[in-house]
């Protein structure tokens, strides 16, 4: 398991449209009870659910339980201090989101260029 250090040290999040919750957990770097449990206190983090109940996490999902993770773990918020913040303030979440996005699109964009390079 990951330690819970920033989000810089998590993996880069793969180029897929759903994520299971056990890929979702080593993205993410927390236990899949965690994240069941993070469902039930943030209503916008709300994957798909398929037969048999199963989760199906899109790319949003995962950033935003990127961003709370760091606002729990990082920044030391309550869980409802980091609900208050997410729900509270919609343009700083999606700001924050965004570049977060535009992080990971740089960085794998830098690293086909290095491929192509050599």
């Amino acid at each position: 398991m990951l330690d819970q250090g920033s989000n810089n040290e998590l993996p880069p999040i793969p180029a897929k449209r759903y994520f299971t919750i056990g890929e979702v957990s080593e993205l993410c770097g927390v236990k899949p009870h965690v994240l069941r449990y993070w469902e039930q206190e943030f209503n916008n983090l709300n994957p798909v659910k398929r037969r048999g109940n199963r989760r199906y996490y899109q790319r949003h999902d995962v950033l935003m339980i990127r961003q709370i993770r760091s606002l729990l773990y990082d920044q030391g918020f309550t869980i409802g201090g980091a609900r208050q913040r997410i729900e509270g303030e919609p343009g700083k979440a999606e700001a924050s989101i965004t570049g977060q996005v535009i992080r990971q699109v740089r960085q794998e964009l830098e690293e086909v260029l290095l491929i192509l390079r050599r």
